[in-house]
């Protein structure tokens, strides 16, 4: 069995037990497109279920991107007080928010290359805009789905970086935008790297 069809066989296991799972994650459901990249530069090393009410207050006190972008440190550090490296993350979000409109004129582009010029954002958020925001294909690999793949061993890699370069060549990219959901959602079932332990999750 080559590596495609390994990760097919797993993956389609893993949708039966968690793609209809209703569980919120912090780069969805934003009714705005800044909405989503902000939530994501705030999710880093922080759980979703921490991470959403305080991006929802976030942006009920700042609800343009134009207002973020002229908002002052200390006011976003004290929303940001229960998130981790909150210091970061609040310099991060106003430089965002004010690259996007000084640079973008408000509007977050479709290009990876061009969303990882913006402060905060790397390669796991600009695929995540991309799939979330323009529905074009993009693998968000975040610690989850890095730590997954490597313990299946769909991949040998040792950055996420290198995880999503490796799995666009082995992933269908029909499925590209699925794997950081379904994946994520088994990642937080269990945090070990016992593969025998991973797969067994799919079967209970």
């Amino acid at each position: 069995m080559n590596k495609r069809e390994y990760f097919l066989k797993v993956f389609r296991k893993a949708e039966r037990k968690y793609g209809r799972m209703e569980k919120r994650l912090a780069g969805e459901g934003w009714g705005e497109d800044w909405q989503v990249l902000i939530a994501t530069i705030m999710s880093a090393q922080s759980r979703d279920e921490t991470t959403i009410p305080i991006a929802e207050e976030l942006f009920r006190k700042y609800r343009s991107l134009k207002s973020l972008s002229i908002a002052k440190e200390k006011d976003v550090l004290r929303i940001f007080k229960r998130l981790n490296y909150n210091r970061t993350k609040a310099k991060n979000v106003i430089a965002a928010a004010r690259f996007i409109v000084n640079e973008f004129k408000g509007k977050l582009p479709d290009e990876i290359g061009e969303l990882v010029k913006i402060p905060g954002v790397g390669r796991k958020t600009a695929n995540l805009v991309i799939w979330e925001v323009h529905n074009k294909h993009g693998i968000c690999v975040d610690t989850h789905v890095h730590r997954i793949s490597n313990v299946l061993g769909i991949v040998n890699t040792n950055s996420p970086e290198k995880t999503e370069m490796a799995l666009r060549e082995i992933v269908p990219k029909r499925l590209w935008g699925n794997v950081n959901r379904i994946f994520v959602l088994w990642g937080k079932d269990f945090r070990g790297k016992d593969r025998k332990r991973l797969l067994r999750k799919l079967e209970e």
